[in-house]
Parts: C-alpha cells; sequence; structure tokens
C-alpha cells in the first residue's frame, strides 16, 4: 500500500476514519489587540489643543487684570455770568452785594411791623433828669425808630425784642430800665393796624463802642430785619 503524501488526509479502506492532525495550538490569554499608535497619535495632538487654548486664556486673563482700570474724568468749568447785552460781566458779578443791608431811613418790615431809622444819638453817659435819671455802666446809644403797623390787627410792640451789633459782631440787648426813664411809651405799647408811633431805643454799651447795625423784631420768636447804622 502506498502512502500518501504528508500533510494530506485519505480515507483509510477500513475501520476507524482518522481525522488531519490538528494544527499547532493557539497560546492561553486574550487575544493580541492591534497597533494603536494611531489612536496615541490623535489623543496626543488633541490634549496638546487642550493646553494650548487654556494657556492663551490664561495669558489673556493676567493681561487684562494687570491693566490699569481707567476712569473718565469730567471737569466742569464754570463760566462767569455776562450781561444782558451779551457783554462780559464784571469781576464782581459773582459776589453779593455790599449794600444789601438797607441803611437810615429806609424802612424794613419784620412780621406785621414796620420799621425806619430816623436818628442815632452821640453816646451819653445817662438819660433821663431829676429823680428819673439812669446812668449807663458804659455809655448809652439810643436809636430812634418810627414802628408802622401794617398788619390787620392789633400788634404789641417790645423794645426787649430789639438788639444792636457793634463793627466787631458784638450783639447787645436794649436797656428797658433806661427807656422807660427817656420815654415810659417807648418800650410797650399795643399799636392798632394804620398807626405810627416814634420810639427810642437805648442800649447800654462799653465806651468807645462803635454801633455797626440794629435789628429789628416783630416778635421774640420772628426772623428780624437788619438795617446798618454805619
Amino acid at each position: 500500500m502506498t502512502n500518501p503524501p504528508s500533510g494530506q488526509w485519505q480515507q483509510p479502506g477500513y475501520g476507524q476514519p482518522h481525522y488531519p492532525p490538528p494544527g499547532p495550538r493557539r497560546p492561553y490569554g486574550p487575544p493580541r489587540r492591534g497597533n494603536n499608535n494611531a489612536a496615541i497619535i490623535i489623543l496626543a495632538v488633541f490634549g496638546g489643543l487642550i493646553l494650548f487654548c487654556g494657556g492663551c486664556v490664561g495669558i489673556a486673563s493676567l493681561t487684562s487684570s494687570d491693566e490699569p482700570t481707567r476712569t473718565k474724568t469730567t471737569t466742569t468749568t464754570l463760566q462767569p455770568a455776562t450781561q444782558a447785552a451779551g457783554g462780559p460781566a464784571p469781576s464782581n458779578a459773582l459776589a453779593p452785594a455790599e449794600d444789601a443791608v438797607p441803611g437810615p431811613g429806609t424802612p424794613v418790615r419784620d412780621g406785621q411791623f414796620e420799621f425806619r431809622v430816623t436818628a442815632v444819638d452821640p453816646p451819653v453817659s445817662s438819660v433821663g433828669s431829676g429823680i428819673l435819671e439812669e446812668n449807663a455802666l458804659g455809655e448809652f446809644i439810643v436809636v430812634h425808630v418810627d414802628v408802622t403797623n401794617t398788619g390787620d390787627e392789633p400788634r404789641s410792640y417790645f423794645d426787649s425784642n430789639q438788639k444792636l451789633f457793634d463793627d466787631r459782631g458784638r450783639e447787645f440787648a436794649n436797656d428797658s430800665q433806661a427807656g422807660w426813664r427817656l420815654d415810659s411809651e417807648s418800650i410797650m405799647l399795643d399799636l392798632n393796624p394804620g398807626f405810627t408811633i416814634q420810639v427810642a431805643i437805648v442800649f447800654d454799651v462799653p465806651v468807645g463802642t462803635v454801633p455797626a447795625a440794629i435789628e429789628f423784631h416783630d416778635s421774640m420768636l420772628s426772623g428780624g430785619a437788619t438795617v446798618a447804622l454805619r
């Protein structure tokens, strides 16, 4: 009987069939994976892009934080007032007028009363005569005033509501007792609407005091009206 060539199978003529010999056996374990170089390269490129973008954002934030904040400043220039004709106003146009306070002879009003200074006597050491004479601690300054009730009802006048100021800004209260010795009707009077009275307001001040202004009041709590005496 001729033997078949090696590696070829032939059915024998008798007995149990013969199977071809098994090929080489594969080792046990997980199957080997193919080449992953391409996937690694893609991941590396993608990660590099992420790092690059993050670095750019960080640099931009640092640059913006280091840049100083600029604040827009608006400067307003005050322009001097101009005259109605269009020409420039004088340099003292914004300064308060020095003659804003009226002087003697100019009527001023406070409440229902209108006051007008008619005269200021030179300083004296006493007022009145005989048993009614009153001596000053310093010297008396007497201010003569016309008082008119401009309201619609009677109003009480009190000399104690009036004040004197000297050229140093000091305030002096009137001397009602000396005013009574000089003219008893000058210290207190009920004045009907439309009537005018002449009163003398007396102030006891240190010798050499220069009277600068008198402040008139309709009542103790009124705002007052000032007349310059110089």
